[in-house]
């Protein structure tokens, strides 16, 4: 029977085949029942199969989201589901970090998505918002900057996940704090807009609600960690989170951190270890507000001192229930706030603290802010921490006691010098302080460095800041002196005396931080400090010593060897012909003990070796194991020798006669080797440029000679030149007066032809008026028979005479145009003179034109006098007297002609005057046309007759 059954059973179903069905089934459910037991079932493979279920049913289970969000059963176990996608089994088949990465890809790609997830912070079902931060969280994680990108688009995206800050249960606050806290370590946008919604206050009030610093848990830790996200580099919140006031916030957690107003109770461990982390976290939130150069640190440090930080920090500092980290810690926040700010540095000696060597002395039950230990300045408590605490474990503490000192004078002048002084004043008294830096290097205990070589190390170092690059701090230093010259002792300057433990540290072979410290401290002192030099040189087998441990065999430490190598260096860098041992032979001491390639050799080592080449990024701490740390250098000091190894490292192969400069307080001491460069080669300069001038003036004088050579050549052609122009000149002037009187002859001859030809014409017309008397005679006789034929030829009498007048007139037409075309060549040939003579010629062609209308009106006359001895014959009296009338009218018109050409004449030889004055010269061509002139005007006269 039961084979039977086994028989009828259906086959087994894959999971494959499950994930399949059960994945079609959601995406074609229309019963929310049957959507929630596919995805019930979906869950049950979530974390063994994720790759199978996200690649069937994701899409499916993100649309379930947004069409069933009102359910809350069914949206938790979508988000249940999805969570176990992100986070499967890890022997599970299918696990991939791959399937993380296509999961969040799937959500970012889509903007509503993480919309969605949004939207469910604003309900009040405690999975629908515990599941959404984590899934928020599982895909930050994947898909950093995408998400940071959707939460920034979405509305009220930030607001609503701060906003959850304020949930009451522990999980989802919490949740929310994770998500937030990897939310803005990097994104300043992200950062200022999640500060903007009180993130600071909500955050101080989750703090306070898990029970402070002192019994906060993780909690408190991660708030921290969020506050350190939103202030790091960001000045703007910074500056919301100062004038919020919750820098009051901040000195309260400090203050609950050491103050108690009753005697603790038994602490369990991982509590104690809590609470330390909690304290650390808080200062390392204080100094993000306290970056050396950053914007806003002066305003932070102010805040800080009025508001009580560090005050609080110095008192956890010295707590003496506080353990070392966090002391030192508090101890480098207190460095930190008051380096570089003048105002803070003066007032911050004025503080007390409780006392590092002594004990709580009993209160009689009451309490107080020291613990009943008696308080003291916190100067004189930083150096009894940095010289009389002599624990290996108390290192970091010293260290950080050492930091605030130098931070105390770092960059204030003024405070620095009056810490010297101090020091100097109290070394001089005598009185036992154990807590003086010069006591401590100057007067040693007898077996210094055996025990604590960081006293003498860290004594050194604060005294290489006190002088470092301090002219006046090194003099002053330099006065301090020890033995008694009254008592018959020897005076040793400072100098002498710490060169003297140096090389007292070296010969017993002490631990090298005590021989290190020492260096740097007369390294810094020493450089471009010419009298510290020659204070130093006073002592001849200080450098035969210091050569020696260079050279030593068995070799000895790098750092040491290149150390005194590097002081041999600056000694002979700064020393002078002057000095107590001569730069020369220095010079020739340093090559023949040590060498050049061995003192280069040193140099190198030191450079390479590990503690000074990698200092930047070792950790300056113990290490926990109860040894000394690994901590050798300073580090102003590593940046001075790094900046100056060249120069030292070339120190040796310059002249000893070539020497230094150095400006002291405004002083300059030594030669300087510049200026000697610099003046050798202003002197070459100037010896080329005077070889230069000579060779242009030896060019210059050669072309003067030449010069004058040309110029007496060109002189005495210029003088041949003038004579001749002078002979041509003479020659032009002689051919010019006689041409003058050639002219004034031919000028004669011409009136004399003149007047000749006007005898002639009258003699001429005398003859013609006889003859005309006779022809009238005849006439008269013969009129009576000629009246007819008169009658008759009268007309053409008349016509003949009409033509001849015709013919007069074109030919004075003629006589016009000839002239004219003349007038037209003498305008181009002649000046402007010659135009007024042109306006004279066209007055006498007004004279032959007027000559012409009397031939005209002759005409007339003759015609009227034919037509009146037609009408009368008995008028020929009367003709004839008008002939005569006619006769003494051209007798008129011939002076008038002749007194014309007087006046013609004239005005010629006032315009040659003119044109000689003017420097014209007069050619035989206008001679001629003033003779072609007068024949014109004797045709003209002929043709009148």
């Amino acid at each position: 029977m039961f084979s039977s059954i086994a028989a009828a059973a259906p086959a087994k179903q894959s999971v494959g085949d499950t994930i399949t069905v059960l994945s079609g089934r959601l995406g074609s459910a229309t019963l929310l029942e049957d959507r929630r037991a596919a995805i019930l079932g979906l869950r049950s493979f979530a974390k063994d199969y994720p790759a199978s279920v996200a690649s069937g049913a994701l899409r499916s289970l993100i649309g379930t989201l947004s069409a069933d969000g009102e359910d809350v059963d069914t949206v938790r176990v979508v988000l249940e589901t999805l969570l176990m996608l992100f986070s499967p089994n890890q022997d599970s088949p299918e696990a991939s970090e791959e399937i993380a990465l296509w999961l969040a890809d799937e959500f970012t790609q889509r903007q509503e998505n993480i919309t969605l997830l949004l939207d469910f912070l604003e309900t009040t079902d405690f999975y629908s918002r515990l599941y959404s931060l984590q899934l928020l969280v599982a895909i930050l994680a994947a898909r950093t900057e995408r998400l940071e990108e959707c939460v920034s688009l979405a509305p009220l995206g930030i607001p609503r996940l701060v906003a959850v800050l304020e949930d009451r249960r522990d999980a989802i606050r919490n949740e929310a704090l994770t998500l937030l806290t990897y939310l803005t370590p990097d994104s300043s946008l992200i950062q200022q807009s999640v500060a903007y919604q009180n993130a600071f206050e909500r955050t101080f009030a989750i703090i306070d609600t898990e029970g402070s610093l002192s019994e906060g848990g993780r909690t408190v830790e991660d708030c921290l960690i969020f506050l350190a996200n939103l202030l790091r580099l960001n000045p703007p919140n910074q500056s919301l989170f100062r004038e919020s006031g919750c820098v009051v916030q901040l000195a309260k957690l400090l203050e609950n951190t050491y103050h108690a107003g009753k005697e603790e109770e038994e602490v369990a461990a991982w509590a104690q270890e809590q609470q330390n982390r909690n304290v650390y976290a808080l200062l390392a939130v204080i100094r993000l507000f306290l970056v050396s150069g950053a914007v806003g640190t002066s305003q932070n440090q102010l805040a800080f001192w009025q508001h009580g930080v560090l005050y609080h920090a110095l008192q956890l500092a010295f707590s003496h229930k506080t353990e070392m980290p966090i002391r030192a810690e508090a101890l480098t926040t207190c460095a930190d706030t008051i380096r570089g700010n003048a105002r803070l540095q003066e007032n911050f000696a004025q503080l007390q603290v409780p006392s590092v060597l002594e004990i709580a002395q009993p209160t009689n039950g009451q309490t107080s802010p020291s613990g009943g230990v008696p308080p003291i300045y916190v100067i004189d408590g930083l150096l009894d921490l940095v010289l009389s605490v002599p624990s290996t474990q108390a290192f970091d503490l010293r260290l950080a006691a050492c930091q605030c000192i130098k931070a105390y004078f770092y960059n204030h002048p003024e405070v620095r010098m009056h810490f010297l002084r101090r020091a100097i004043d109290g070394h001089a008294s005598g009185a036992d302080e154990t807590a003086n830096v010069l006591t401590t290097l100057l007067r040693p205990t007898s077996t210094p460095g055996a025990n604590d070589p960081y006293r003498h190390w860290f004594a050194a170092t604060i005294v290489f800041h006190l002088l470092f690059e301090n002219s006046e701090g090194k003099t002053l230093a330099m006065s301090v002196t020890e033995g008694d010259a009254e008592s018959g002792e020897e005076v040793v300057t400072s100098i002498q005396t710490i060169t003297a433990h140096l090389v007292t540290a070296l010969g017993r072979g002490e631990d090298d931080r005590v021989s290190v410290g020492y260096l740097m401290l007369l390294i810094g002192w020493l450089f471009e400090d010419m009298d510290g030099v020659n204070d130093f040189l006073g002592e001849g087998s200080h450098v035969q010593s210091l050569a020696q441990e260079i050279i030593r065999h068995p070799p000895g430490s790098p750092l040491v060897q290149g150390l005194c190598a590097m002081i041999l260096g600056v000694i002979y860098e700064f020393s002078t012909k002057d000095s107590p041992i001569p730069r020369s032979t220095l010079h020739s001491v340093v090559l023949s003990r040590v060498g050049r390639e061995k003192y280069i050799d040193a140099l190198n080592k030191l450079r390479g070796h590990d503690l000074m080449r990698d200092f930047e990024v070792t950790l300056q701490k113990a290490d926990g194991s109860g040894n000394l740390p690994d901590v050798y250098f300073d580090a102003t000091f590593v940046e001075f020798f790094k900046d100056n190894y060249s120069r030292i490292a070339r120190a040796m192969d310059r002249d000893p006669g070539m020497e230094i400069s150095v400006v002291t307080n405004g002083v300059q001491k030594g030669i300087s080797r510049e200026l000697v460069d610099s003046l050798r080669t202003q002197i070459d300069e100037k010896e080329q440029a005077l070889q230069t001038a000579l060779s242009d003036v030896a060019s210059l004088n050669g072309k003067f000679g030449q010069e004058q050579a040309d110029h007496r050549r060109s002189k005495e052609a210029s003088i041949a030149d003038l004579a001749r122009l002078k002979s041509v000149n003479e020659a032009i002037q002689r051919s010019h007066e006689e041409d003058l009187k050639k002219l004034k002859a031919d000028q004669q001859t011409q009136v004399d032809a003149h007047k000749k030809q006007l005898e002639a014409a009258q003699r001429e017309a005398a003859a013609a008026a006889k003859a005309l008397r006779a022809e009238h005679e005849t006439k008269e006789a013969e009129l009576q028979r000629q009246i007819d034929y008169v009658r008759k030829t009268a007309e053409a009498e008349a016509a003949r005479v009409q033509r001849r007048a015709e013919a007069e007139m074109a030919d004075l037409k003629a006589t016009i145009s000839r002239l004219e075309v003349d007038l037209m060549k003498a305008k181009k040939a002649k000046t402007q003179e010659i135009e007024a003579v042109r306006e004279e010629l066209n007055t006498k062609l007004s004279a032959e034109t007027s000559k012409l209308k009397t031939a005209e009106k002759r005409a007339t006359d003759l015609e009227k006098q034919l037509s009146t001895k037609q009408k009368e014959i008995g008028e020929s009296q009367t003709r004839l007297k008008e002939k005569e009338e006619q006769q003494s009218t051209t007798q008129t018109e011939l002076d008038d002609l002749l007194m014309v050409f007087g006046d013609l004449e004239d005005k010629v030889e006032k315009y040659k005057t003119r044109l000689q004055a003017l420097g014209e010269s007069i050619s035989d061509g206008e001679e001629d046309d003033d003779e072609d002139e007068d024949d014109e005007d004797e045709d003209e006269e002929s043709g009148v007759d």
